[in-house]
């Protein structure tokens, strides 16, 4: 903490050496032109997002009366997630279409057809499925690979394939995973194939500790007897070591089809493309001959584990099993009132799906004359373990078949599932370890970079249910952080960056609906902006019912706490840090703002950042800071000064200054089970407690806004201020 003596020449608006002591922290702005360290529109740069929900919930949210409320929130443009992919499923984002095969079932492609209102749209399990789990929602289902029924089998996908691709099978081999779940003393591998089945496979164990979780800790290893270079379908027993060996992890690599057909025959090329398997054993070959298996056979999450890098989309009418949840139609969602009247980021279904139906989807939306801003190809790949070189050859496909349709469509991805680094996955030939340098890679050397029009990925920085305070000090590291890493990877600097969906964590809390949640928020809008963000979108737009999740306590990813018939029963501290950012610190609507670099000069001791500030010069002229207090036990009072360059005239606010303050004074949150000093003091609130199982906030705002005199200003602890004036012009 520093020392200084300043006095305000409030006519002016400079600051001057004086005779006034304070203790007050220095808030520094820079403010020459070329500074400026982004350009963005709020009613573009700031949206929330809309994703796949219970039908009555939507029945109940997406109405006139829930969305007056959540509007004052000011979040503007609506992304549209796709949940489907990660519950490995295929979607049918129009419940009418086509199969295609003659017997109703297969490839579905939704109709373009403009027929009654699509009010809901469901997920369909894959029968195909070769993951056991994945990193996304899919662990309600099981691989086919070890559920113990030779009548199933998984299969890749066929669009991976030489006939789609137009490239040898051998640069898209695909592969089996199997996780023993510890080392078993193994040297022999049964596979019972179905068709098409591999006529080259390789058969390699892992020697690091986790090759899912920690991909560039360790390497694939071939084993002495496990390459096949004539395989020849049926059940195929391979003896890969002569003693056992411990092993915990094995992989199948496959890179010769045999291309033979399954049961529906020749008819579709695709049920002749790929590999199809009905059933793994591991385990060891004793001198009898007798093979012992280590595997567990059974249909549901307790098999023994295994991961594939793709699956074939093929499913049938029985798939879908799940009518309680389901996507918002896209009918309902764009006359609902719930974008706004802006574009919407649509999503197509890519890992599960077909060309066709991605364009039949984006013919359907253009001739309802629904506005689009982006599209987003696919959902958080990454989390599904796909190959980039595999994801980049999908993109492509689908890619070239919308601009056949519409050239001015703006597609993007890969929407990667929340991280803080650089997502990583097993080295390449080259050694190569970065999924996104290897998959902008794939593009350029495809002349195809020119179809990547936007870069997405989704932001949950906090580990779930393992929050502590000093985790608040991270966010403005952290993002700027994976913002750098992005660019590091080849990500070109034209290529505007969005973050389709954040929050706090992936794992919900109370943590979410304290004064916690509402200064990450802060922070992180802040720091994204001025990293050179292009846009964010927040999760989750509509007010949802709350559910115990870490550590048995409530939560929920939205801005309200509803009650059983999802009315809105108070607003959430998250609700007014958006006020804050998008209503106090930002000018609503389309106008353009300058972000320039702000930062403050007090700590902790620690090297933490007490007080973040960030700074807007916005279209009515004025200069706009926004302070972030992560003390959660002092106030501190802070001066702003704002100076062009080094050795710019420093100067300070003129006049009056508006200011907003959210904090403790204005929200409390009781959890359940907590008496509080004060209570609820409306009959409906306190009507509402004394039944709730989640707790309640009391007070619940509003925002405290005020007029003060320029000069020092003290900010609460664990509070959100937004200062707004004028500053004369200065060198």
């Amino acid at each position: 903490m520093k020392k200084w003596q300043w006095s305000v020449c409030a006519a002016a608006g400079v600051i001057c050496a004086g005779a006034a002591l304070s203790w007050a922290q220095v808030v520094r702005v820079e403010t020459a032109p070329d500074k400026a360290l982004n350009h963005i529109a709020p009613n573009q740069a700031l949206g929330a997002g809309v994703d796949r929900i219970s039908v009555e919930a939507i029945n109940k949210t997406l109405t006139p009366e829930a969305l007056a409320q959540t509007a004052p929130s000011g979040w503007g443009p609506i992304t549209y997630r796709q949940n489907t992919e990660l519950s490995i499923e295929a979607w049918h984002w129009n419940p009418a279409g086509t199969w295609s095969d003659s017997r109703g079932r297969g490839y579905f492609t939704g109709s373009s057809a403009l027929g009654a209102p699509i009010d809901y749209s469901f997920g369909y399990t894959l029968p195909r499925r070769g993951s056991t789990r994945n990193d996304g929602t899919g662990n309600s289902g099981y691989s086919m690979l070890t559920d113990g029924d030779l009548r199933t089998f998984w299969k890749s996908n066929p669009y991976l394939s030489k006939r789609y691709t137009g490239e040898d099978d051998t640069l898209h081999p695909q592969w089996i995973l199997i996780d023993l779940k510890r080392k078993e003393n193994i040297n022999a591998l049964r596979i019972a194939w179905a068709e098409p089945y591999a006529r080259r496979y390789q058969i390699q164990y892992w020697n690091g500790e986790d090759p899912i979780g920690k991909p560039t800790q360790g390497v694939w290893i071939a084993l002495p007897d496990g390459v096949v270079s004539a395989g020849r379908g049926g059940t195929e027993t391979i003896h890969f070591s002569g003693e056992a060996l411990p092993i915990q992890f094995l992989r199948i690599v496959m890179s010769e089809s045999s291309n033979t057909c399954d049961a529906d025959g020749p008819s579709d090329p695709r049920n002749c493309l790929g590999y199809a398997v009905r059933e793994l054993y591991v385990g060891s070959l004793s001198a009898d001959g007798g093979f012992h298996d280590a595997v567990r056979h059974v249909a549901d999450q307790d098999q023994t584990t295994t991961y594939t890098s793709s699956v074939d989309p093929w499913h049938e009418p029985s798939g879908l099993q799940n009518k309680l949840q389901a996507q918002v139609g896209f009918d309902k969602f764009y006359t609902s009132g719930v974008t706004h009247g802006l574009p919407a980021m649509i999503p197509i279904a890519m890992a599960y799906n077909q060309p066709e139906d991605a364009v039949e989807e984006l013919r359907y939306l253009e001739a309802r004359h629904y506005p689009i801003s982006y599209v987003e190809m696919g959902e958080e790949v990454d989390g599904q373990y796909m190959p980039p070189e595999d994801y980049a050859a999908l993109y492509i496909q689908f890619a070239r078949a919308l601009h056949a349709f519409d050239p001015k469509l703006k597609l993007g991805g890969p929407a990667f599932q929340g991280s803080n680094d650089d997502i990583q996955t097993w080295a390449d030939a080259q050694g190569r370890v970065s999924w996104l340098q290897r998959f902008l890679d794939y593009l350029k050397q495809h002349n195809s970079l020119n179809e990547l029009s936007f870069f997405s990925f989704e932001h949950y920085p906090l580990e779930p249910c393992k929050f502590s305070w000093d985790a608040l000090y991270d966010e403005p590291r952290l993002v700027s952080h994976i913002l750098q890493v992005w660019k590091a990877d080849g990500l070109p600097e034209d290529i505007p960056v969005f973050i389709t969906e954040s929050n706090l964590s992936a794992g919900a809390s109370e943590a979410y609906f304290n004064n916690f949640s509402a200064l990450w928020l802060a922070d992180y809008v802040g720091s994204f902006l001025s990293s050179g963000g292009d846009g964010l979108y927040f999760f989750h737009y509509l007010p949802l019912k709350s559910y115990r999740g870490c550590n048995n306590s409530m939560g929920n990813f939205g801005m309200f706490r509803v009650d059983a018939n999802y009315k809105i029963a108070q607003p959430l501290a998250q609700f007014f840090s958006s006020q804050m950012l998008i209503g106090e610190w930002l000018q609503p609507g389309g106008d353009r703002h300058a972000i320039y670099p702000a930062s403050s000069t007090w700590d902790d001791g620690a090297g933490h950042s007490l007080v973040t500030a960030y700074a807007a010069l916005r279209p009515d002229k004025k200069w706009s800071v926004l302070l972030v207090n992560r003390d959660q036990e002092n106030a501190h009072t802070v001066r702003v000064v704002f100076q062009a360059g080094e050795h710019g005239a420093e100067r300070g606010f003129t006049g009056e200054v508006e200011s907003s303050l959210f904090g403790s004074g204005q929200y409390q949150w009781h959890a359940e089970g907590v008496q509080p000093m004060s209570h609820p003091d409306s009959p409906e609130e306190q009507a509402y407690s004394a039944k709730s199982t989640e707790g309640y906030a009391y007070p619940d705002g509003p925002l405290v806004r005020k007029n003060l005199p320029a000069g020092e200003f003290s900010i609460p602890a664990a509070s959100i201020m937004v200062l707004k004036g004028s500053v004369p012009d200065g060198q």
